[in-house]
């Protein structure tokens, strides 16, 4: 016997829902319904914005009416709030901030700390973002990922409006993202760029990422080597012109030259030799620069993990050198 079901609702979009997309209103709202489900709801016209038929991906103003249609009382039960957050891990996760104001929060991620939960994943970031409140009104929201093995500029939304325009910078390619990575080899020639289109492909233990140039999606990378660590290793900064899926990791691995630590791509061909050098994922988001929500122009950059520093100065590399490799060249 199925649970006891609402009536139709209707409901406004409140001011800080500015351009936030309908599938993540809903998930807001009401967080047991499947996104398979709204999917079905919206085919079928049950969910309507403004009396008009939309799609998932709609972006909602201030003042449009959402018509909800009856939806059971397991569907409208709320989620747990969040565990609290030890003491420890949230003078931890504060002292990561690199930048924050009443729109923006951005932190250096250690490398190590999942950015969301999954399977078998039960400590990350996004169940501890109630750490990282401040004075806020609002839990800070995430814009976009890291692996859990990068570290790096990792941004987040202090408000459902600051969040969707954020994430439609990164949407619209006006988000500059540069990283690092210790890579084993030297890269013939040592700038250029990799157009390698990937898929997903399921593997034991979980997907991965595949090249395939025929059916995969478009996935483009520039690279510059900004110095040679002999010839067994070279320093290269990465500029990711899209967004998949361990794309820089499989790209470098495609090149010959994987990126230090990343056996998952490179295999035994991913470890240096030597006990010196760290066996850790030698990539970091070094730096961001995008449009900030509140105008003008946010640029943030995060300082070497202490495995990566270790490394750089084992090759006697500068880890202050911030030219811009890429500089005159749009993201």
């Amino acid at each position: 016997m199925s649970a006891a079901s609402t009536g139709v609702q209707t409901l406004t979009v409140a001011d800080d829902e500015d351009g936030l997309r309908l599938d993540r209103w809903f998930r807001r709202h009401f967080p047991g319904l499947t996104h398979g489900r709204l999917e079905k709801l919206l085919r079928t016209g049950q969910v309507r914005v403004d009396g008009a038929r939309v799609k998932a991906g709609h972006r909602l103003s201030p003042g449009q009416n959402v018509r909800v249609p009856p939806l059971d009382a397991d569907t409208m039960r709320r989620k747990p709030p969040p565990a609290p957050v030890d003491k420890a891990d949230a003078k931890a996760l504060q002292a990561l901030v690199l930048h924050r104001d009443r729109h923006v929060l951005v932190i250096n991620k250690p490398p190590g700390l999942a950015v969301q939960g999954g399977s078998k994943v039960t400590r990350h970031l996004d169940g501890m973002l109630d750490a990282l409140t401040f004075d806020a009104k609002e839990r800070p929201r995430l814009v976009h990922r890291l692996d859990k093995d990068t570290s790096g500029v990792l941004l987040l939304g202090r408000s459902a409006s600051a969040t969707a325009k954020l994430a439609a910078a990164f949407r619209g390619h006006a988000a500059r993202k540069i990283y690092w990575a210790l890579v084993v080899g030297v890269p013939r020639p040592l700038k250029g760029r990799i157009d390698l289109a990937l898929s997903k492909r399921p593997r034991s233990g979980g997907e991965v990422m595949k090249a395939d140039p025929e059916s995969g999606k478009r996935a483009t990378t520039l690279y510059a080597t900004v110095e040679n660590a002999g010839q067994s290793a070279a320093w290269l900064a990465l500029m990711p012109l899209t967004g998949r899926t361990h794309q820089l990791r499989v790209h470098c691995a495609e090149l010959g030259m994987p990126i230090q630590g990343d056996g998952k791509y490179g295999g035994q061909d991913a470890f240096l030799e030597g006990e010196e050098i760290s066996k850790s994922l030698h990539l970091h988001a070094r730096s961001l620069t995008l449009p900030h929500p509140g105008g003008g122009t946010l640029s943030v950059t995060a300082p070497l993990p202490d495995h990566m520093l270790q490394s750089w100065r084992l090759f006697g590399l500068n880890p202050n050198d911030d030219g811009d490799p890429f500089a005159g060249v749009e993201g």
